[in-house]
């Protein structure tokens, strides 16, 4: 599934045109598909504002609007200008909801505060201009003084659909129609449109991705499928951590215990013994520790399915840092590579040991080690030149995690949220992809589902409050898995 100009849109809307679809019936689709994904999210009705504009993005908040009201929500109005100024459409669709007119004043109403951003579609960019900019202006402050939630429909008004730019509305969620803009990809965008959720189309359907591609249950609808009933642990994955080490036990107590939640079958931290002693209490009593001095080749000769190899690992014993390399460059074992593992390759320059069976997933001060050349460059077009001369599977994390592979589109990650800005997250996330690594899964497709249920569960976890811990995704991860099994995102 790929992203689209808005040129490029605007054909597919065409081409729906050209097959008899009528610009109301797509209206309508759209309008009740953000009204699901809305749901999804907040399954406790509130109160919902629709700020509109003239044109049919604010029929499509109308439509929403109207499906929200069904479900129990409280809903008002907020428009820039009078309703004899309104397009055709818009207009029918507010006259179809039977509602009062726009207020000047939100009354109060039960919680969440959910703000609709139905002010300018992906026609319109740059900065918002009377009457616009006053209702812009608003839901800035009551995002910030009232905690309210801004949902854009389609795109933040103001934002250009391909480039990002505009000083438009600032979202909290954003729900493209049928198919994701590129804008939402860059830098830009993605300061402005938070958290993605696609609103899928059938009569726009996208175009297959070429250089970049959303990633989604709807996209890959064959990931994550349900065990069969004969299913025992074996065929859960033998899976072994080279991780911690003196002084840095979190690491592996977080990154073991994501591998237990995630699913696999069974589980070994290897390591030396100067540290293994405090691993007793915070260990889970599911996972195995063997405890030897020479952890790295014992890993490697174990008969894992996968190995995680680095979290937390700085402080281990030089003479096993230098197996650690002995062992890259023979072995063929699945392996995630993270933090002090590819800190590791920086500093002695083996690079030229990643292969194909291998995952890494770097940070941006990480990557910025393994290839200064590239860390300047536009984060696709650096994912995608790293591949070119790496044979291995880059998970570029940021606000927007990036998944490449030489050879196949890069994949973009939408869930996730700023919350989760706090030690440890990396150690779960390669717990998690490591899972799937050891079940057969390819790197590709490990590193993609690792990365979209890692953030998928902080999202769930925002229910304890706005931070999320590395602890608090790996406790909501199994909601993160039905939610992507039941495509509830």
């Amino acid at each position: 599934m790929s992203f689209v100009t808005g040129a490029a849109m605007r054909s597919l809307e065409e081409s729906a045109f050209s097959n008899g679809i009528s610009a109301e019936y797509l209206m309508d689709q759209a309008g009740e598909g953000i009204a699901r994904r809305l749901l999804d999210h907040f399954p406790r009705p509130g109160r919902a504002v629709a700020y509109l504009g003239k044109g049919n993005n604010a029929g499509d908040a109308l439509v929403a609007l109207l499906h929200l009201r069904n479900a129990g929500w409280q809903i008002s109005l907020r428009a820039a200008w009078p309703e004899s100024a309104w397009g055709p459409l818009p207009l029918r669709k507010w006259q179809e909801l039977d509602s009062p007119s726009p207020t000047e004043v939100i009354p109060e109403g039960p919680r969440p505060l959910l703000l609709l951003d139905g002010l300018l579609g992906i026609g319109a960019r740059g900065t918002l201009r009377e009457p616009l900019a006053p209702l812009a202006e608003e839901m800035a402050g009551l995002r910030e003084s009232r905690g309210a939630i801004v949902a854009a429909m389609d795109l933040p008004s103001g934002m250009d659909a391909d480039t990002g730019e505009g000083s438009g509305i600032t979202a909290d969620l954003t729900l493209p129609v049928g198919v994701a803009k590129l804008g939402l990809t860059t830098s830009a965008g993605i300061a402005s449109a938070g958290r993605i959720l696609l609103v899928p189309v059938p009569d726009l359907p996208p175009p297959a991705a070429d250089t970049l591609a959303f990633f989604c249950p709807e996209s890959f609808p064959g990931l994550l499928a349900p065990r069969p009933h004969d299913f025992h642990k074996g065929n859960a994955g033998r899976i072994g951590l080279l991780a911690g080490s003196p002084g840095m036990t979190g690491a592996a107590v977080l990154a073991a215990t994501a591998v237990l939640r995630a699913g696999g079958g069974l589980i070994t931290l290897h390591g030396e013994p100067g540290f293994l002693s405090s691993l007793s209490s915070p260990m889970p009593p599911e996972i195995m520790v063997r405890s030897s001095a020479t952890p790295v080749a014992d890993a490697f000769s174990a008969g894992h399915h996968a190995l995680i190899i680095g979290p937390g690992m700085g402080n281990m014993a030089e003479d096993q840092k230098l197996e650690l390399l002995t062992q890259l460059a023979t072995s063929s074992i699945p392996a995630v590579l993270d933090a002090d593992a590819l800190n590791l390759l920086a500093t002695t320059g083996r690079t030229d040991l990643l292969e194909r069976h291998h995952l890494i997933t770097p940070h941006p001060g990480e990557f910025r080690r393994l290839a200064p050349d590239l860390a300047e460059l536009d984060r696709v077009e650096a994912a995608a030149a790293f591949v070119g001369r790496h044979p291995c599977t880059l998970l570029l994390k940021g606000t927007r995690t990036l998944v490449a592979t030489a050879g196949k589109a890069t994949r973009f990650n939408p869930t996730g949220h700023a919350g989760m800005a706090s030690g440890g997250q990396g150690d779960v996330l390669s717990g998690v992809a490591g899972t799937f690594l050891a079940q057969g899964v390819q790197p590709a497709d490990a590193a993609s589902l690792a990365a979209w249920l890692c953030g998928r569960a902080a999202e769930r976890a925002l229910a304890k409050g706005p931070i999320t811990t590395a602890g608090d995704t790996i406790d909501e991860l199994g909601g993160a898995m039905r939610d992507w099994q039941e495509r509830r995102r």
